[in-house]
């Protein structure tokens, strides 16, 4: 294809105004404080575009204007590369990855907790889907079609045997019709008769 990717790029989350920090060293390891920067001292203010391409998820910092590239994070199992703070629920530490295989940690602040919460949600679907068991491929083991529902019911005509206790060999066969009369019931059960009276007894 002339060299152009054929991968599908999907856009999951769009933020047109973000902002980053440089992140001190992380003085405790129970995670990073938004307290410990100079939020109000950004290093740069731009984009931030959540996409996939093909099989992976990508952060993309870019220049709103021009669309150049300041930083990107791939964002994949174990899903350590984005790391809320503990102190807001607007700023979080990235991992990001220069072309050489560098990596750093810068801040990231949204301006509204909605468009923190919509990124939050954007990667919590990449994870899920990722996780999710991926349908068997296996060309020698073909889906089963669901088997058509049985009809039990008796049409016009059809008879059936019934055993009366203690009477073996005494079976009659009774018709019955497809249309419940009356006795039938709500439920569309149909009424035996009464059995026989014993030998000796007149009516």
């Amino acid at each position: 294809m002339d060299g152009l990717s054929d991968e599908i790029e999907s856009i999951l989350f769009i933020a047109r105004e973000v902002m980053v920090y440089q992140v001190p060293p992380r003085t405790s390891t129970s995670g990073y404080k938004a307290a410990e920067w100079d939020v109000e001292q950004f290093m740069w203010k731009g984009r931030l575009r959540v996409v996939e391409i093909g099989n992976r998820c990508e952060l993309k910092l870019e220049d709103p204007s021009t669309g150049e590239l300041f930083a990107s994070a791939t964002y994949a199992t174990p899903w350590t590369q984005v790391e809320p703070v503990l102190d807001s629920s607007r700023y979080f530490v990235i991992r990001v990855e220069g072309d050489g295989g560098q990596r750093a940690y810068i801040g990231m602040g949204f301006q509204e907790r909605g468009e923190a919460f919509d990124f939050q949600v954007a990667l919590q679907s990449v994870a899920k889907r990722a996780s999710a068991p991926e349908p068997s491929s296996d060309p020698s083991q073909p889906s089963k079609p669901a088997a058509p529902p049985k009809d039990y019911s008796l049409k016009d005509g059809q008879t059936f045997t019934i055993k009366i206790p203690g009477r073996e060999g005494s079976a009659k066969k009774t018709p019955i019709s497809s249309t419940s009369g009356p006795s039938s019931g709500s439920g569309g059960g149909f009424g035996l008769l009464p059995p026989p009276p014993p030998p000796g007894r007149n009516r």
